[in-house]
């Protein structure tokens, strides 16, 4: 049974006629929940309330009205989009998005950074800034009922309020609700605390008042003998505030002089300085509390003259000094935007306030920034995309924010956590699936990184057309480990150089250090750097050692030799043999031979189990063989495991084509879970080349690993 709707109906008076029926439709639709005797009306509607504050449009109250989460229990679930349109549904859709995140922990407290992300995730993640303003309000409305909750979980609520919620209220300029917010956090955060500053305040307020009436009256007259019509009242002093204040000087709450606050609202600029000229020439000033915030605005585009007097008394009051349109961006900061309509007379101080906003969070700025906008989703849909076009934030498994550019991939990511972790980097999961190392990140995922045991980044990572890698961190990183390796690599074989000139020219001792000084190398490891890469060459080593080198001798005409057989027995070439496919012998491999009636000898690697578990009676037909001189190639089992098939085929044997490997047989399997499993039959010269080959296929984006069949 549908519940009266008329008290509600009450709440949201003001609007036009057609506007109060969509409000309607909209209590209609909440009505349909389920009473909740926690509250006295629907969270949505207390959330509406409390937006009429900030004199919010239409669409914020509808969306705010039917963002409530029990709605989504309804069935059937209304379709907000058709009834109220897309900006309402997208606004509900934000709105719920942001009420059931939960990225923050208690420890992101004492991490910064941390929670600067964070903040920055929320903004970013949703399509129009007034979602945000709604969610300031459900945070709001979410305080004012935690008495009744688990001392845990009043705890947890008021400090991410103060590390997330206050200070996206204090970036949007909001500080109407950023001093809502503090305070009631800060009262379930210290209740004894808070309780003994609001006391204070109780037990002076009759002094309080008079000292502040007195100030007014004096004011009121003496601007009204120049003609200038100002709105004089007192500002209470917020508790956390004070709070705060106390710890920074170390001083308790009847030793703070500043509790007094008077603001004066004027018509318009020339006026506020002319007051602050009346102020100072009445009261005595203490000039280091002096700020213009008009001529050089805050970062979040708050305007006022602030300045301390001392009264007769020995008071100090603290006077702020603005005009009717300062104050509005001062206490509703962006939400102001949706309280005029466009082409009013506000619409310069609202794209003053906007471009600050933009300038704080994106810390950069752009001509376009202060262009004006025809519509109000203009407006706040150039704020968003404008704003965070460049980030994304995702998430590691333990549930740690990283900030990357747009576009970044999940190697990117990996690299952001350690430079090993992007080095062995084999592949991703995104909130649990396997995505390609090319994936683009999106904000508020998941990533897990899957790396191998050993190994380094893949050439093809640095290609920009192949879409690996954005961030030039990570690109720098690659580029550096390919860097170092092809040192490590010259180094060695500057060695190897080193040692057979001086074995050639029978030297016993090397100087390593006089020949760097000599050939003018830091030290002793670029100098053999320099000889791998040949930048020093053999004849310039043999000068140095001042031996002069030695004439080669004429060539001797050879007859070129008969190429030799493969295998050798007993010394013996031109044998009948054949290589035993159970263990595929290659060259290198220390081999036996076994006589045959049929196949003449059969080739064996010697720790092959046919060989290592032959019967005693067969084994005296065993023979001794070595590899002979002539180059020939044998047929090598592989397999290959592979997070996905993507490419993969392709990518292996562009390895195996380049390094001038025949592939003599291919068999590719594929999983459910996109993994596969690739046989290969390569012919190949020696177990060296075997070994290159399998390490770089090992290096490749997507190989879990590969290995030689037996």
């Amino acid at each position: 049974m549908q519940k009266n709707t008329e008290p509600n109906k009450q709440l949201f008076s003001g609007f036009s006629a057609s506007d109060t029926e969509q409000i309607n439709r909209a209590l209609a639709i909440i009505a349909k929940i389920p009473e909740d005797p926690h509250y006295f009306r629907p969270k949505g509607v207390e959330v509406a309330t409390i937006l009429m504050d900030f004199n919010v449009d239409l669409k914020t109250i509808l969306a705010a009205i039917l963002s409530d989460p029990r709605l989504a229990h309804l069935n059937p679930k209304p379709n907000i989009k058709e009834q109220f349109g897309e900006t309402v549904a997208t606004l509900v859709n934000d709105v719920n998005w942001l009420n059931k995140l939960t990225v923050y922990s208690l420890e992101m407290t004492d991490q910064p950074s941390q929670t600067e992300t964070l903040r920055r995730m929320l903004l970013s993640m949703t399509q129009d800034v007034r979602a945000v303003l709604i969610k300031l309000a459900y945070r709001i409305q979410r305080l004012k009922v935690l008495p009744r909750e688990s001392y845990e979980l009043r705890r947890f609520i008021a400090q991410e309020t103060l590390d997330i919620y206050a200070p996206i209220a204090n970036r949007m300029g909001i500080h109407q609700l950023k001093w809502e917010l503090e305070d009631m956090a800060f009262r379930y955060l210290k209740p004894q605390s808070y309780r003994r500053i609001a006391k204070s305040l109780t037990d002076n307020r009759v002094q309080r008042e008079n000292c502040i009436n007195k100030f007014i009256a004096l004011l009121q007259k003496k601007l009204a003998e120049e003609s200038i019509s100002a709105e004089i009242y007192g500002r209470p002093k917020h508790i956390y505030s004070i709070w705060k204040k106390m710890r920074r000087k170390h001083l308790d709450i009847d030793e703070l002089y500043d509790l007094l606050a008077v603001r004066v609202i004027v018509d318009n600029l020339t006026a506020c300085y002319a007051t602050l000229g009346i102020v100072h020439s009445l009261w005595q000033t203490i000039p280091k509390e002096f700020d213009d915030y008009i001529a050089n605005p805050k970062e979040n585009g708050y305007q006022s003259l602030h300045t301390v007097i001392i009264d007769p008394d020995g008071n100090r009051i603290e006077v702020q000094i603005r005009t009717q349109q300062m104050h509005d961006f001062a206490e509703l900061g962006v939400a102001a935007h949706w309280s005029y309509k466009e082409g009013g007379k506000h619409d310069s101080a609202i794209e003053k306030n906007i471009a600050s906003l933009r300038k704080l969070l994106e810390e950069t700025t752009s001509p376009e920034h202060s262009r004006k906008e025809g519509s109000d989703e203009a407006l706040s849909e150039s704020f968003r995309s404008e704003l965070f076009n460049d980030r994304v934030y995702v998430l590691t498994p333990a549930g740690k924010l990283i900030d990357l550019v747009k576009g970044s991939t999940p190697l990117d990511f990996a690299y952001a956590i350690h430079t090993e972790i992007g080095h062995r980097c084999r592949g991703a999961k995104i909130n649990g699936r396997i995505v390609p190392l090319t994936y683009t990140l999106k904000s508020g995922e998941q990533v897990k990184i899957l790396t191998a045991k050993d190994g380094g980044p893949n050439h093809n990572w640095i290609d920009p057309n192949l879409g690996y890698l954005k961030t030039s961190a990570a690109i720098g990183k690659v580029k550096s480990w390919f860097k170092n390796q092809q040192q490590a690599q010259n180094m060695a074989t500057g060695k190897t150089i080193l040692d057979k000139e001086s074995q050639r020219l029978g030297l016993k001792v090397l100087n390593l250090t006089e020949l760097a000084k000599h050939f003018h190398q830091p030290d002793t490891d670029r100098l053999l750097e320099a000889i791998g890469r040949s930048d020093i060459n053999r004849r310039q080593l043999t000068a140095f050692f001042k031996i002069p080198e030695l004439e080669a001798p004429a060539p001797i005409q050879r007859k070129k030799p008969e190429a030799k057989s493969v295998i050798s027995v007993d010394g013996i070439d031109n044998v009948l043999t054949s290589f035993a496919h159970c263990c595929s012998p290659v060259q290198g491999n220390d081999i036996i031979g076994y006589i045959s009636h049929k196949k003449g000898i059969t080739i064996h690697r010697k720790d092959c189990e046919n060989i290592l578990h032959l019967d005693p009676e067969k084994q005296v037909q065993l023979i001794s063989v070595n590899w002979g001189a002539k180059k020939a190639s044998y047929a090598v089992p592989i397999v290959i495991h592979a997070f996905n098939s993507h490419n993969l085929l392709n990518d292996v044997t562009q390895i195996l084509a380049q390094a001038k490997i025949h592939i003599s047989n291919a068999a590719l399997d594929t999983h459910p879970d996109f993994s596969a499993r690739l046989n290969l039959t390569i012919q190949i010269e020696n177990t060296d080349q075997l070994s290159q080959v399998l390490n770089k296929i090992n290096q490749l984006p997507n190989i879990v690993d590969v290995k030689r069949k037996t």
